[in-house]
């Protein structure tokens, strides 16, 4: 689940407790009937602001990481006092975008994340604000919360925002919005309302919502879009009624590695094929061969994540590499057999696994966000 400022706030410029708690009191009953649940809460800007006085969001970066500093301890005592006369343990994940990106840094908090949850612990996962420069200019936690669900092959992806879900214009604007019940993975995003109001403790809106359980539903995880204003809204989805917007998953959920590559990775680099190596990967389902190979871009080693690109230098694939930039640009064009005598050892046939490659071009609603 995520829960945004706006939610923590109900629109004002403080943590609402009653809201805290009651959001508590539903996720340890959940816990109680073995249900595992991961919390991605912003808030801790709000709580600093609470803590320092001030009455609007801070727009100068280092005041703003400065304020995030000193909320972050008081988010989570909040959280602590609300999850204790439940009976329920909480712990504190601060991560930010560059851990998810790095393979290893990815499975040390998948890790992390899967022995908290043995220990009948609630994970309460925030972007570390107070470090992270990039995140805290242009993002919230919506984006955060597919990776976490993702990182945990999550059974659902539950986004709480102030508003009953996805409408056709911005409800508070246009009396005649309406609420848009379900979203297909065929459905254009760009369609749909994406309002960017924020309040004066939050950021963001609708569009980063969107984008977010777009990339999760991608990646085969049911999501909704939900009032978090709303009492008994996680019981009623979770009951099946019919609660804000619903994004259709894909019908296969993608290899743990393929979600790492097509959601968190960062490329190290790029490799330019033909246009006939791109039919053989898109449609054929094949592996990237030298033979295919037209040219290479910024400096990879074996086992970077790289760039796919056509001759246009569009990105449709992301994959892992077994051979270095050199070693590539040594062997681009050449048969497989080929590549012992030019390399003197071929530990590999193919460039990229097919295992290790996932198409991008289905993920289009959400490549500008990832780039």
């Amino acid at each position: 689940m995520k829960v945004g400022s706006g939610v923590l706030s109900r629109g004002g410029i403080s943590l609402h407790r009653p809201t805290v708690a009651g959001l508590a009191s539903a996720l340890a009953g959940l816990r109680a009937r073995g249900v595992e649940v991961i919390l991605v809460s912003s808030g801790a800007i709000l709580a600093g602001m609470e803590a320092l006085g001030l009455t609007e969001r801070p727009r100068d970066l280092p005041l703003k990481q400065a304020t995030a500093a000193v909320g972050q301890s008081h988010l989570m005592r909040a959280y602590e006092e609300a999850f204790q006369p439940r009976g329920q343990r909480v712990a504190q994940i601060l991560l930010t975008r560059e851990d998810l990106r790095h393979r290893g840094r990815y499975l040390n908090a998948r890790n992390t994340l899967f022995t908290l949850l043995r220990l009948d612990i609630v994970p309460i996962v925030n972007e570390n604000d107070s470090v992270a420069v990039q995140e805290i200019q242009f993002g919230d936690n919506d984006t955060l919360s597919a990776l976490v669900a993702n990182l945990a092959e999550a059974d659902l992806l539950l986004i709480l925002t102030d508003t009953e879900g996805l409408f056709t214009a911005d409800p508070r604007r246009d009396p005649s919005a309406r609420l848009i019940p379900l979203v297909r993975p065929q459905d254009a995003v760009t369609s749909f309302c994406a309002e960017e109001a924020g309040s004066a403790a939050s950021i963001g809106g609708m569009s980063s919502k969107v984008l977010a359980a777009r990339r999760a539903a991608t990646a085969g995880i049911p999501t909704v879009v939900a009032s978090g204003l709303k009492e008994g809204v996680l019981e009623a989805v979770l009951q099946g009624a019919e609660e804000g917007t619903f994004f259709v998953p894909s019908r296969s959920r993608m290899q743990s590695r393929k979600r790492w590559l097509a959601f968190a990775s960062v490329p190290r680099g790029g490799i330019v094929v033909d246009a006939g190596a791109r039919r053989a990967l898109v449609s054929g389902g094949k592996s990237l061969l030298p033979s295919g190979i037209r040219a290479t871009r910024r400096s990879f080693r074996a086992g970077d994540a790289v760039s796919l690109v056509d001759a246009e230098d569009r990105e449709f694939a992301r994959g892992l590499a077994n051979y270095s930039r050199d070693e590539v640009e040594k062997i681009k064009g050449l048969k497989s057999h080929e590549i012992a005598a030019v390399l003197g050892h071929k530990p590999y046939d193919e460039v990229v696994h097919r295992d290790n490659l996932v198409i991008l071009e289905s993920l289009n609603a959400t490549t500008d966000e990832r780039r």
